[in-house]
């Protein structure tokens, strides 16, 4: 019997506009990058299917 992986998908709102290719107050989907987690970033990508490599802040 195969068992189904449940998938899951995240999202980040850009918070800062520190990055210029990056809107302030957007939701852009993560991509699962374990080398770069581990390095405190995420691997994000906009509506075009270009993907960044950008800081990770968290806050309540």
């Amino acid at each position: 019997m195969k068992t189904r992986r449940k998938l899951e998908i995240k999202f980040a709102v850009c918070i800062t506009d520190s990055e210029p290719d990056l809107e302030m107050r957007k939701i852009y989907q993560v991509v699962p990058d374990q080398s770069a987690e581990k390095e405190g970033h995420l691997r994000i990508v906009d509506e075009s299917g270009e993907d960044y490599l950008i800081r990770q802040i968290t806050s309540c």
